[in-house]
């Protein structure tokens, strides 16, 4: 997800992708715990789009 695509979106759609974001890293680290996972890097590209979302949602916290 790009930083433009980011900051397209609503309030609501950028909570709701936070939280959708947040379930699947979470599910992507504990398979790589159990079983490595084919793309291990998958965890690091998703920690990267879920940093972009939470630092454009603080962003519109603090113009608010």
């Amino acid at each position: 997800m790009k930083a433009k695509e980011v900051k397209e979106l609503s309030l609501e759609d950028l909570k709701d992708k936070i939280i959708e974001l947040t379930v699947k890293h979470e599910k992507l680290v504990l398979t790589n715990a159990v079983t490595k996972l084919e793309n291990p890097l998958q965890i690091r590209s998703n920690r990267k789009d879920l940093a972009r979302l939470k630092t454009e949602l603080r962003g519109r916290e603090l113009k608010a």
